[in-house]
């Protein structure tokens, strides 16, 4: 059991949502799971057996849902970043987490649900860390030049 478990509010598309993840992640053969899943009861803020709370992992980290109604919604100064081995699983992950969404820039999506996303290539931080501060540079302005990342290209901009 981890001491911190993200909580995500959502209007009412709690169960929706955790479904479209843990479905997400377990076609590109990630370990995911809806475990726990509670309901409201009489004399609560939503109908009496609508969603409470999803208890859900994606790639072993857990998370809970909350149905909270329309009060808040997601912004991006809280996004889930997606580390992607190469180019097919980052096109994977972008295409089906940006159906229904809209693409930002930088690697940077927001999903059906409002929420989010970093899809990056899992070798980023060995680009944009790089002691060589030129080719730190070039990586860092091609990334910001990008809507989708184009791990190729990165490379290609890191090695000059």
């Amino acid at each position: 059991m981890t001491k911190i478990t993200p909580c995500l509010w959502f209007d009412r598309q709690a169960l929706e949502a955790a479904e479209f993840y843990t479905a997400l992640f377990h076609e590109a053969g990630k370990p995911a799971r809806i475990g726990r899943v509670t309901h409201y009861g009489p004399n609560m803020p939503l109908p009496d057996g609508t969603v409470l709370t999803v208890e859900f992992d994606l790639a072993g980290l857990p998370f809970l849902a909350l149905n909270g109604g329309a009060a808040y919604a997601f912004n991006p100064a809280i996004s889930m970043s997606v580390s992607c081995v190469d180019q097919d699983e980052l096109d994977f992950f972008w295409s089906r987490l940006l159906d229904g969404g809209q693409p930002v820039q930088c690697g940077w999506l927001t999903d059906r649900y409002g929420l989010s996303w970093q899809v990056v290539p899992e070798i980023m931080p060995e680009l944009i860390q790089d002691m060589n501060p030129d080719a730190r540079n070039r990586t860092m302005s091609a990334m910001m030049g990008m809507i989708k990342l184009d791990i190729a290209a990165l490379q290609a901009a890191h090695a000059g």
